[in-house]
Parts: structure tokens; sequence; C-alpha cells
């Protein structure tokens, strides 16, 4: 249904799209498999460290 595809959209593609403007276009600097998965997990891993972060950083 196309509300069901609205919130799938709102939520599961939100993060790929942040990734994706933090790696400046979504492009690997890797060439090998190996190190583009190590790449994409450290991408992923800036993206969770991100709300952490904001979240001690703002004022109770």
């Amino acid at each position: 249904t196309p509300d069901m595809m609205r919130l799938r959209r709102c939520t599961a593609e939100h993060p790929f799209g942040t990734i994706k403007r933090m790696m400046a276009g979504g492009r690997f600097l890797t060439r090998n498999l190996k190190g583009t998965r190590t790449e994409m997990a450290l991408s992923v891993l800036a993206y969770n460290i991100m709300p952490t972060i904001n979240m001690t950083l703002k004022p109770a």
C-alpha cells in the first residue's frame, strides 16, 4: 500500500542518504571488496556515533 511504502521510505532510506552525503557522493575510495566493506563499516559506525554525541552534548 502507498502508506506503508511512505513509512518505509521515511525510516529505512534516510540513513543511507545521510551516509551517502557523508561519503561525498557515495563513492568508495577503495577498489577491492575487503576495503570497501571496511570503509562502509566505518561509515555506518560514524553514523551511529553521531546521535550519541548529540544526546550527550545537549543540555538537560
